[in-house]
């Protein structure tokens, strides 16, 4: 693929602008919510839909056009093609583990309380079956490590389930460490890769499960997600939605068993999201131009500018603050003003950012960087959460003021 580079994208304004329209009037720094498309990928997605607006929609996208975005899929987490289908969200894929795995009656699976909801409700409804679901209470919020498993693992744990980075606190999970000390101790471990894949190298290594929607790091469109299972887990995993596309089907006849598909394909029951996925097929292909370790290494250094700037301007780091627990996550807080007004004045600057609340009340400013993000947008972004510190007027210009 044709090398798209970072370093030359930020110093052209117009380049940049064209590529990720949103740069038009706003500095988009909330990546770990909701992305803003780029260009490519709604041209992408626009030339499918004006095809399928003429012909039969499943004409317009060849098969070959899901087999190359499996393959650039699969490439991202050091996967194979084999190893991945693809859902509607996040929540879907584990929710389809939760589902299929052969649960017995005395099992226990660990889980974090306050990861997102999706990484934390299908593990609390498997108390219906009869599963014990136990939380594990990090040292820190936001960082779990080993040490704070072995506390709560013992020989009835089947599956443990973690975000390779907190929504919250941006703390980044050490996947292979976690997921090497339970593969010595034959426990599952499922992860939650929203936050990470497309930003951060997230490999597969030590991992059984994984999912992550396009809609975030990923640059891709809503309703469009990622779904790992390990090859050797097919058949352990039993899809929990069985439909055609599942299951051998020749000329559309039920035959008379269900004789699954070989690979991941199994947990596809039905029609995939051919727009979506040609959006995401655009996206990853962007991500591969860029190269993943030059799109981590920018999203790093954009993180560790906001951290900079504010312990400068006296604001409260909720996460880490260096080492390799540092993500594109950077949530602030402080003791002398209502982050919610910090939020608002942001907004009003046409500076987008999210507000998010933690369990003991607390409100914070999470910023998340990507990697066409510049340096002074963040900086000014840092700046006007505390009102009376000097800022330049105009986050949007080509240069900002520097703090």
């Amino acid at each position: 693929m044709n090398q798209f580079s970072i370093s030359a994208l930020v110093q052209d304004e117009p380049l940049r602008r064209h590529e990720f329209p949103v740069c038009e009037d706003k500095v988009f720094l909330a990546h770990a919510g909701v992305s803003p498309l780029p260009r490519r990928v709604v041209e992408a997605m626009k030339q499918y839909l004006d095809g399928a607006a003429r012909d039969n929609q499943e004409n317009v996208a060849t098969d070959e056009v899901v087999t190359e975005t499996r393959a650039l899929a699969a490439k991202l987490i050091e996967a194979t093609p084999e190893e991945i289908a693809f859902v509607g969200s996040t929540s879907m894929g584990l929710g389809m583990v939760a589902a299929g795995l052969p649960w017995e009656r005395g099992d226990s699976v660990v889980c974090y309380r306050d990861d997102y909801p999706a990484n934390v409700y299908p593990w609390m409804d498997l108390a219906r079956r009869g599963v014990e679901v136990r939380f594990v209470e990090p040292k820190q919020f936001g960082n779990v490590t080993v040490e704070d498993l072995e506390r709560v693992l013992d020989r009835t744990t089947r599956l443990v389930s973690l975000a390779s980075v907190h929504f919250q606190s941006g703390w980044r999970l050490d996947v292979d460490r976690i997921g090497g000390f339970l593969r010595e101790r034959r426990v599952l471990f499922c992860l939650d890769g929203i936050q990470s894949f497309g930003a951060l190298r997230t490999s597969m290594q030590f991992v059984d499960f994984a999912t992550a929607d396009a809609h975030k790091w990923l640059l891709g469109p809503l309703g469009t997600a990622i779904f790992y299972v390990r090859r050797e887990h097919h058949d352990r995993l039993h899809p929990p939605l069985v439909g055609w596309h599942s299951a051998s089907s020749p000329n559309f006849i039920a035959q008379e068993s269900v004789a699954f598909k070989g690979d991941a394909r199994r947990y596809e029951p039905g029609s995939c999201n051919l727009a979506g996925i040609i959006g995401l097929r655009a996206a990853l292909q962007l991500i591969f131009e860029c190269g993943i370790d030059a799109v981590e290494a920018r999203v790093l250094a954009l993180a560790r500018q906001a951290i900079a700037c504010a312990t400068e301007a006296g604001l409260v780091v909720v996460g880490p603050t260096d080492g390799a627990g540092v993500s594109g996550i950077v949530s602030l807080s402080s003791e002398n003003q209502d982050m919610t007004h910090a939020h608002e004045r942001l907004g009003t600057a046409k500076i987008i950012a999210s507000l998010r609340y933690l369990r003991d009340g607390r409100k914070c400013v999470r910023f998340s960087p990507h990697f066409y993000n510049r340096e002074e947008d963040v900086a000014e972004a840092v700046a006007l959460i505390q009102p009376n510190r000097k800022r330049s007027h105009n986050p949007l210009g080509t240069r900002g003021k520097q703090i």
